[in-house]
């Protein structure tokens, strides 16, 4: 009765489940969503890729300014190309069961654009510069803002941010858990 078939055996289905923060029905559900944004290319091919282009006309990525960057840290071949898997895992660690542990860690990845475990002056102007959108600071601006930050946050004074300085951040943030979410 309103059964349809899976393109997952039930052991794939235990496995994604077991893997993320979702239940079978929710990876199904998830499964939709990844389908819906190249139904000729998904069809019956639960191997598929995706390229970014396509990746971005997920709704919640399009508008977020950091959703090339998204895509990129979540990809498997890190080129913002995504499978469904890829798909799949960011959308359990933007769910809102995730744990903040979680959500800190990817979100530093997203954060590190030179990928060196560290959020240095140029990985902080671009996340700047990305919230910020079409109204750029100006230098001054800029440049009192990540004084500002690393006077706050960088606790062993090397001029930059370590994870476990992001994370006390975080820590910090009572919006965090409920701005770092993507509901399927």
């Amino acid at each position: 009765m309103g059964q349809t078939k899976s393109q997952f055996t039930v052991e794939e289905l235990q496995d994604y489940q077991d893997l993320t923060y979702f239940t079978k029905k929710e990876v199904l559900y998830a499964h939709q969503k990844f389908k819906a944004l190249a139904p000729e290319k998904v069809g019956h091919n639960k191997n598929a890729k995706l390229s970014m282009s396509k990746m971005l006309q997920y709704p919640e990525l399009s508008v977020n300014p950091f959703g090339e960057r998204i895509c990129k840290v979540f990809s498997s071949s890190q080129d913002g190309d995504c499978t469904f898997e890829d798909f799949l895992d960011m959308m359990s660690v933007f769910s809102p069961t995730a744990p903040k542990s979680v959500k800190a860690e990817h979100a530093f990845r997203i954060f590190d654009f030179d990928g060196d475990d560290m959020l240095g002056v140029s990985d902080l102007k671009q996340v700047v510069n990305k919230l910020t959108g079409e109204n750029k600071l100006s230098e001054g601006e800029m440049g009192m803002l990540l004084h500002n930050i690393l006077e706050e946050a960088d606790l062993d004074d090397d001029g930059s941010l370590s994870f476990a300085e992001f994370e006390h951040i975080i820590d910090r943030s009572s919006d965090f858990l409920n701005s770092f979410c993507i509901r399927l």
